[in-house]
């Protein structure tokens, strides 16, 4: 293979690709890289005005905001609908959309055994049924055509559960299961065109986590953000733009021969014993 068969790999160009919570603040690095390779993607977001900024940046014939909650396959449905009548077709799925939540997350005001159950429902609804009800729908339109890729997102939680949040490394561990399960079933049943692989991010700066790895006053880390870093042989938290080289790898015909695996993008966090 020559450079320029190479660098066609990553020419997304006439591709259609949908992301789900496509306007937080991972995701949206991730869609301004497909749509820089060429591709049209479909934002999905329960709040679809929250992708108006990105929006602004990227070409308006390129990108699409549809709303859509991951847990309601009927909005799924619409939405998908909807990117088919703008774009034609959809080739490709980012899972992007899940979270935790503060009363799912031990404290010292809050134990383990006091964990409310509708928060507990909450974080593995959102991340696992979050997950599996888009690739229903958006996984069938490519199933019809026997091709497509999807890509989730779990978690450095799903290979070792941090402490105090339960449910979210929980419910990656199912993402990652299921990302395995769902590679097979659709390759076997339907087409060996059709991959699913997932991401496993490690420790990145977030509106959901900054103040727990971070102080919220002075901006020093914490107790907890530097015991992150002292075992991330790195030394450092990830940025968005570190995700976009294993998701556009995954999604392009680079790894067509690739499917049903977790790739850790974690500064080495899960290679270091401590030792």
């Amino acid at each position: 293979m020559n450079l320029q068969d190479l660098t066609r790999l990553y020419d997304f160009t006439g591709r259609v690709f949908v992301v789900t919570g496509g306007a937080g603040v991972l995701c949206s690095e991730i869609v301004r890289a497909l749509v820089g390779c060429g591709a049209r993607v479909a934002i999905l977001d329960l709040d679809p005005q929250l992708a108006d900024p990105l929006l602004q940046e990227l070409p308006h014939d390129q990108a699409l905001a549809v709303g859509a909650n991951v847990l309601d396959v009927a909005s799924l449905k619409r939405a998908a609908d909807e990117v088919v009548k703008a774009f034609g077709t959809v080739d490709g799925l980012v899972n992007g959309a899940g979270g935790n939540k503060p009363q799912a997350t031990t404290s010292q005001d809050l134990s383990f055994f006091d964990l409310p159950p509708d928060a507990l429902r909450f974080v593995f609804d959102l991340n696992i049924v979050g997950t599996i009800l888009p690739s229903q729908v958006f996984g069938k339109i490519m199933a019809d055509k026997g091709a497509g890729v999807i890509v989730n997102i779990s978690s450095m939680n799903a290979f070792r559960p941090l402490t105090r949040i339960p449910a979210y490394s929980a419910a990656k561990a199912g993402v990652s299961n299921f990302t395995q399960w769902l590679a097979t079933h659709l390759a076997q049943e339907y087409s060996p065109h059709l991959r699913v692989n997932a991401i496993a991010p490690g420790f990145f700066l977030t509106a959901q986590n900054r103040f727990l790895l971070t102080d919220q006053k002075t901006g020093e880390l914490t107790a907890r953000g530097k015991t992150i870093l002292a075992h991330t042989p790195m030394a450092r938290f990830g940025t968005p733009e570190d995700l976009v080289g294993a998701v556009l790898w995954l999604m392009s015909p680079a790894s067509a021969f690739v499917t049903g695996i977790i790739v850790p993008i974690d500064g080495g966090f899960s290679a270091y014993s401590g030792v």
